[in-house]
């Protein structure tokens, strides 16, 4: 029966193979000979090499005057029962006449954990991965590093029967990494990270996609330089990281930050140039200025901030002079020395006298102009009404007679 992943049997097989020769190497390869290796908090057991069957045997620690507690002597060997790390020591046995037949030196530790591993991809043709360890050992460890490409295209099946499985490459100055070079931006990749140490070992797999890890390095040749004649505004320019290589489909896009020292907030301004000028700089305070990377396309994450750079805006010229002014001012000032001498003419209080006077007057003749206004409005309203009263006296005479002469005659009615 065929398996329905063909690759994944392969892959399965290459990973098995590595880590079996890892592990037969761990005795010839851990630490000098004569070195034995034993996990914390089990029992265990130190041979007497060199000792007849049968023979009785010493045993004895360096350094200390007895064997740790609990321990015990089984057929010439020494059986240490739930070892701790200060059972760890140099162990030596000997014949019943104190000869050396044989010495150990026991290191105790614990089985690795699952390592933290994550991965970043500073651009588009390469990425690497960083580990720590989730378990202090107190072991020497090592670390197995491979990748597997995922989404394979029949013609690389074709190409490579492996299925494409090839070493993350470890760099020895800069322990705890690896490098996968040559890949492919739009593709995903399988890390698998085990740690090993002389008691097992423990993986991680780690799915990685290009797009979700890129994260360039910061912006490089920060320069920020004040503009003449221009109080507010300040010039910087910067260059891409020296590690994202300069190809038209794959361009930056930028972040720029900056504030006065004095201040704590920070402005932020995005271009996809390699310049800008800041039109808000506030003139005669230094500001600090900074930018920052990222895929144009918006993939992946925004690069550290650059180191700092510092520049001040220009002042203005009329500001400047009228400081100027004041400053001489101020100077000339306390240049005069006040004389010491008293001064014999008395102080004159009488223009505070005559304010007060020339306000009380005043305020006087607007009072009497205000009557004056007051009782004119009053003798034209009393001049209007008698008028009129003197209009409406003939119609009601006018009304009376009227009235009578409608009345019949006395001589009429007799």
């Amino acid at each position: 029966m065929r398996s329905p992943i063909p690759g994944l049997g392969r892959v399965m097989v290459f990973l098995a193979a590595a880590l079996a020769s890892a592990s037969l190497a761990v005795p010839e390869g851990w630490g000098e000979e004569g070195v034995q290796y034993g996990q914390v908090g089990t029992d265990v057991t130190l041979s007497c090499t060199g000792a007849h069957a049968g023979s009785p045997v010493q045993w004895r620690r360096a350094g200390a005057a007895a064997l740790p507690e609990g321990s015990a002597i089984q057929q010439g060997s020494l059986v240490l029962p739930r070892a701790s790390l200060a059972t760890a020591g140099t162990y030596s046995c000997h014949d019943e006449n104190s000869g050396l037949l044989h010495a150990v030196s026991l290191r105790l530790g614990y089985l690795p954990g699952v390592p933290f591993v994550s991965c970043r991809a500073s651009d588009y043709e390469n990425f690497s991965c960083s580990w720590t360890s989730s378990v202090e050992t107190f072991l020497p460890t090592r670390y197995i590093t491979t990748y597997r490409k995922k989404s394979l295209t029949g013609e690389e099946k074709r190409r490579n029967k492996n299925g494409h499985v090839g070493p993350c490459l470890q760099d020895l100055s800069r322990p705890g990494t690896c490098t996968v070079h040559g890949s492919e931006f739009w593709s995903s990749y399988r890390l698998n990270i085990t740690e090993v140490n002389p008691l097992g070992s423990s993986f991680r797999l780690l799915d990685v996609t290009m797009q979700a890890i890129i994260k360039p390095d910061p912006p490089e040749g920060l320069v920020v330089e004040p503009i003449p004649l221009a109080p507010r505004r300040l010039h910087v320019s910067w260059k891409y990281p020296s590690s994202w290589p300069k190809e038209p489909h794959f361009q930056l896009r930028f972040r720029l930050q900056y504030r006065p020292i004095i201040h704590r907030s920070w402005s932020v301004v995005e271009t996809v140039n390699l310049s800008e000028v800041i039109t808000d700089a506030f003139a005669g305070l230094e500001h600090v200025v900074q930018v920052g990377a990222k895929d144009f396309l918006d993939a992946g994450n925004w690069s550290e901030w650059s180191a700092e750079a510092r520049a001040t805006p220009v002042r203005d010229p009329a500001t400047m002079a009228s400081e100027e002014t004041t400053t001489n001012a101020s100077l000339e000032s306390l240049a005069e020395e006040p004389s010491q001498a008293p001064n014999p003419e008395p102080i004159n209080r009488s223009d505070t006298l005559e304010k007060m006077a020339i306000l009380v007057s005043l305020g006087i003749f607007a009072f009497f102009i205000l009557a004056a206004v007051l009782v004119v409005t009053i003798l034209i309203w009393l001049r209007v009404r008698k008028h009129s009263k003197d209009e409406t006296k003939p119609h009601n005479f006018l009304v009376a007679a009227t009235h009578l002469k409608a009345l019949p005659s006395e001589s009429g009615c007799g």
